[in-house]
Formats: C-alpha cells, structure tokens, sequence
C-alpha cells in the first residue's frame, strides 16, 4: 500500500505516526496500490516537487484498512482510518516527476511491492 506525500510533510512527524491532512477533513488518510499509484499521481499530484512514496505495510498498522470507493471512481481504493504508524513504513522512495509533469514508477519500487505483496502491471 502506498502514500503519496511531501518529503516536508514525512520529515516532520519525526517518530510515532504520520497523519495527512485528510485525516483531519475526512476521517482517513488515501491510499493506492502499487497498480493505482501512477492514476492517482497524475490526477492529484501532477507538477508538484518533493514528492514521496511512503510505503506501508498493512499489517503493521495499529488503524483499519478499508478498501472502498468513495467517488465512484471504479476502483476500490486502500483507506487508513486513523494515522500511519511510522513503523509500518517499510520505505520512504523519492518520487520525481519528469520535466512534462508526468511521473513514472520508481525502479525499487518493484522489489517493496513484491515484498507487500503486490504486483505491478
């Protein structure tokens, strides 16, 4: 399961857990699997910098994992109801945009969802 963040936004929870601020607004922080990444990056996140993937194993979080669509997107989507449990973060991949905005998967990224579990298409 993955998380798009600001590097900024990680930094700064230090140790203990990682709340974005949709936790606060819709009671639970959004997520993507390793095949709906790209989708939602290039929908939500186009252009911006300093962007990470926090990659979390499911069953190190302390908060229910629900997969749902909420906006009738189709796609049933990994829902964290409560924060991040820092420790459930197995790595932090930078996650670049090339100069046209688009992104792409990070190389290491298979090795983490292979380890999660997931697959790649």
């Amino acid at each position: 399961m993955l998380h798009i963040t600001t590097s900024a936004a990680w930094a700064a929870t230090g140790t203990g857990s990682y709340a974005a601020p949709s936790l606060r607004s819709e009671g639970f922080i959004h997520c993507s699997t390793a095949t709906q990444v790209l989708g939602t990056a290039h929908a939500l996140f186009r252009g911006q910098g300093d962007l990470v993937l926090l990659c979390i194993d499911a069953q190190g979080l302390r908060a229910e994992v629900v997969y749902e669509d909420c906006y009738e997107a189709g796609q049933l989507f990994p829902h964290v109801y409560g924060p991040i449990d820092c420790e459930a973060v197995i790595a932090v991949v930078p996650f670049v945009a090339d100069n046209q905005g688009r992104f792409s998967l990070p190389p290491e990224l298979q090795a983490i969802a292979n380890r999660l579990g997931e697959f790649l298409d």
